[in-house]
């Protein structure tokens, strides 16, 4: 069996982390509005998933965890996966987007 070096082993285990605070985040908005929320395709639902995901290493873990998830609505939610898109689409530099999607999700607590 191979060895796994101790910084895989953090890396892999700090990508779960996020990986976890995001789907939770994301669950927690399914919840609160389960009529809108199907209006998101699957490729919206991941682009959100990832983009909260580095809005999650980007702000202080009691920040993040003072943030009303809940009170997104269904536009802040589309303003959001348009930011991702826009990185994706390499139309906007990763770190001006993940920086201004933690400023307006900071800005809901």
């Amino acid at each position: 069996m191979p060895e796994v070096k101790y910084e895989e082993v953090g890396r892999r285990l700090f990508q779960i982390h996020k990986e976890k605070a995001a789907e939770a985040v994301v669950e927690k908005i399914r919840r609160k509005m389960p009529s809108e929320w199907t209006s998101f395709t699957s490729s919206d639902i991941d682009l959100l998933k990832h983009i909260l995901g580095e809005a999650w290493v980007s702000i202080k873990r009691t920040e993040w965890e003072s943030i009303s998830f809940t009170k997104l609505t269904k536009n802040d939610l589309q303003g959001i996966i348009q930011v991702a898109k826009q990185v994706r689409n390499k139309e906007k530099a990763g770190k001006m987007a993940i920086d201004e999607i933690s400023h307006s999700l900071i800005s809901k607590e």
